[in-house]
């Protein structure tokens, strides 16, 4: 009997006491950055049959099979089978995710000026000359473009390095272009690797084309990229007098391996192990899709690359594998075409949903590609507009594992680093597009605001938008909300209370509001002398609320007494009251 009322006793007292978080520095670096090695196998090439491969082999991603595949194989595998979607796995305490080989914490963590912004991946060393300082045939053809929608080839610059250089469409002038360079800076802001992408113009007598090469279609056929295939090129692309406009991407460095996947792992990386589709940054990353109408946003614009550790044996172990986005150059309204462009971002290009909906109401319900119009004098950016955009029923061309299961959590952590972007920051980032008309930068930033409204107003009104929470010299506990700074509701609506639990008390603590949407609570501290500083007995959780309908965020910290303060170790954020 004695055993049992101690065994009861020992349960109650620990009940008492939760600890969501121990006292230990969130995740912030994950481990998937340190290097692994592979066993090397032969891989020989006419010039060195005995060259070996000691790193992951490459995927070839069939576009056709990818959209047969997620358009009907996976979608019936998900309809019948238990498909539970659960939290990302890889959101650490913070409610964040760590850097890693996927994503590098950037407009989120530091306060990156408007150029930084703007340059995207480019650093300074990056950007090609004007076509006055560039001699005749002194950027070198040497590659035909593999595949993609988007025509171009690969050039040798003298002292820069390897571009790709990609034409725009024709009868949209500047807008792939553009594209290409806006998204590009985005992703990168956000925390993607991306190339750097810039617009330039050149003269065609500065290339040389070298004899005997092919380019690939995205059937996989070979063709010759010959100098009828060079001049068909460039007359595609925007012409500017005597120059063609066209944007160059910067040869990635590392060994391609191909595209990454959003679901499953690569069984040959050990560094992987954790499915693609529950990947915080992959999911949340369907709202920055949306954000710019990136409905080309699948595996194909992907690529992974082998980073060896010896530079000089770019095929050898130990190494590592990193993540990048490419190729943005369907965004901003791309491609104009009324057969299909009406429905981009809206639809699927097989939409079960839409099409039972048609056969059900005989066609009698209105679709918002219905109602899409194009703006008189932009008609190069197709039906990119704020109207009638959803961005929580946004559509890619077909589905995207990841983007499917993305949560409301996801969603939020991908709001609240839209939100670090400021109507400055995004004209400066339409203007490194380098549109010839100053009203084309003027239409694309107010539909960016309109539509970064838009997901704000959806994704940070359910959970907290109070982030970046740090202790402050004076002992304060600090953040910024996110809803205020950027005016999802009026700055009256905003009404901050917090409270400060200790094991059975709690009590009301002073909260302040400050520009730029800071908000800083100022802790008690109750915690005895003595005690490690692990003990149950310092463990404190403030309960923050900012007056509107989104949830209260709970910060749980360690009280370290009076010197050391408050050390914040885990945040929990609860949806809205209903």
């Amino acid at each position: 009997m004695k055993t049992v009322l101690s065994l009861l006793a020992i349960t109650a007292a620990c009940a008492t006491a939760p600890r969501r978080f121990p006292l230990r520095a969130p995740l912030t670096i994950d481990t998937d950055l340190a290097p692994v090695s592979l066993p090397c196998r032969p891989d020989p090439t006419p010039k060195q049959p005995e060259q070996m491969r000691c790193m992951p082999a490459e995927y070839v991603s069939p576009f056709a099979w990818n959209q047969i595949e997620n358009t009907f194989f996976a979608r019936l595998s998900r309809f019948f089978s238990i498909d539970i979607v659960k939290e990302a796995e890889n959101a650490n305490s913070l409610d964040e995710v760590a850097d890693s080989s996927w994503f590098t914490n950037r407009i989120g963590e530091h306060a990156l000026t408007i150029e930084q912004k703007a340059a995207g991946g480019c650093k300074p060393e990056d950007f090609l000359p004007p076509e006055t300082d560039v001699p005749d045939g002194a950027w070198v053809i040497d590659k035909g473009k593999a595949n993609g929608s988007t025509p171009g080839f690969r050039i040798d610059v003298p002292g820069k390095g390897k571009y790709l250089l990609k034409a725009d469409t024709p009868g949209e002038p500047e807008r792939a272009s553009a594209a290409e360079v806006i998204g590009a800076a985005l992703y990168h802001a956000v925390g993607f690797s991306t190339s750097c992408e810039q617009v330039v113009y050149i003269r065609p007598s500065q290339l040389e084309l070298t004899p005997g090469l092919i380019s690939i279609d995205n059937a996989g056929v070979s063709h010759p990229f010959d100098a009828a295939a060079l001049q068909k090129v460039l007359s595609s692309s925007t012409p500017d007098g005597k120059l063609v406009r066209m944007a160059a991407s910067k040869w990635l460095p590392g060994v391609p391996l191909g595209p990454f996947r959003y679901e499953g792992v690569r069984d040959d990386d050990p560094n992987d192990i954790i499915p693609h589709e529950n990947r915080r940054e992959l999911r949340g990353s369907k709202l920055l899709a949306a954000w710019m109408n990136h409905w080309d946003a699948r595996e194909q614009n992907s690529m992974d690359l082998w980073f060896a550790s010896n530079e000089k044996a770019k095929q050898s172990s130990p190494g590592v594998v990193r993540h990048y986005v490419i190729d943005t150059s369907d965004t901003l309204g791309g491609p104009v075409d009324p057969r299909t462009s009406p429905r981009l971002g809206y639809s699927y290009t097989v939409d079960f949903g839409s099409i039972f909906t048609d056969l059900v109401t005989f066609g009698l319900v209105e679709h918002p590609w219905d109602r899409v119009e194009k703006v008189h004098g932009r008609e190069k950016f197709g039906f990119f507009a704020a109207r009638d955009f959803d961005p929580a029923e946004w559509k890619t061309l077909y589905p995207n594992p990841a983007f499917l299961r993305m949560t409301e959590r996801d969603g939020a952590w991908m709001a609240r680093l839209i939100a670090r972007f400021g109507p400055e920051d995004v004209r400066a980032i339409m203007k490194a597009g380098h549109f010839k008309d100053q009203s084309d930068v003027d239409y694309l930033t107010q539909v960016m605001i309109d539509r970064q409204k838009i997901i704000l107003a959806r994704y940070l009104t359910v959970l907290s938008p109070i982030a970046d929470i740090q202790r402050q010299p004076d002992g304060r506990l600090c953040g910024v909300d996110l809803a205020r700074l950027r005016g999802v509701f009026p700055e009256t609506s905003f009404h901050y209370t917090a409270v400060q639990i200790a094991g059975h008390q709690r009590w009301t603590v002073p909260v302040a509001a400050g520009p730029e949407g800071a908000v800083c609570i100022s802790p008690q501290s109750f915690s005895k002398p003595g005690i490690p500083d692990d003990a149950p007995e310092r463990l404190a959780v403030f309960r923050l609320d900012n007056g509107t309908d989104a949830g209260p965020l709970e910060i749980h910290a360690y009280d370290l007494g009076l010197a050391r303060g408050m050390r914040v170790v885990g945040l929990i954020r609860y949806e809205r009251r209903q």
